[in-house]
């Protein structure tokens, strides 16, 4: 699979219920290092509640993610955000539920459920957007050939990063992954062209 999805714009969710508050929010990343940043910040912004329970889901082929109780029962609170979020089909979001305890528990089943609820009001509110999985790309070839390579370019939406063009030419792009069989097909005869994948 070459196609994910993310979220384009955070979104916040609440649920209520015997006096606790379930603040959720949903947030874009792209590494765990922006997974500390935005917990710390929440926990900064939110310091006087109980729980901080968090998920997250980074990166396409090979994902990255993890869920987090924060102190609550086994289970009750990580596993059913980071159920949520694979619900909605996306990567590169975290999705932070802070707490303030109410003085009644709610078993957890009640958290299951107040959690769950509070991550879904969040993901659906947040706006989403389609992403591709991509592949670098090296372009080397001789000057004769660049109107056909800028042509390819053009054709494919293929991203270009870097132009080096001295004794002959080369260029830096990168490209949507399920696009490289058409990209193989339309350079078999452009003899002088040496492409090769740089990640």
């Amino acid at each position: 699979m070459s196609q994910f999805f993310t979220i384009k714009t955070d979104g916040k969710g609440l649920y209520k219920e015997k006096g606790s508050k379930f603040l959720a929010f949903a947030i874009s990343v792209f590494s765990e290092e922006d997974v500390r940043y935005h917990l710390e910040r929440l926990r900064k912004e939110f310091h006087d509640a109980r729980h901080h329970c968090y998920a997250y889901n980074i990166g396409m082929r090979d994902q990255s993610y993890r869920a987090n109780d924060d102190g609550e029962p086994s289970h009750s609170a990580g596993d059913p955000i980071l159920g949520q979020i694979r619900s909605f089909a996306l990567t590169n979001v975290l999705v932070v539920v802070v707490r303030y305890f109410g003085g009644t528990k709610l078993g957890v089943g009640g958290l299951i459920n107040a959690y769950k609820t509070a991550t879904e009001e969040a993901l659906t509110k947040a706006s989403k957007k389609e992403i591709f999985e991509e592949v670098g790309l090296l372009f080397h070839f001789p000057y004769e050939l660049l109107s056909s390579v800028e042509r390819l370019i053009a054709e494919l939406e293929i991203s270009v990063i870097d132009r080096d063009f001295q004794e002959d030419c080369r260029i830096m792009a990168r490209m949507k992954s399920q696009l490289m069989e058409q990209l193989k097909t339309k350079t078999s005869d452009l003899y002088n062209l040496q492409l090769s994948i740089t990640q």
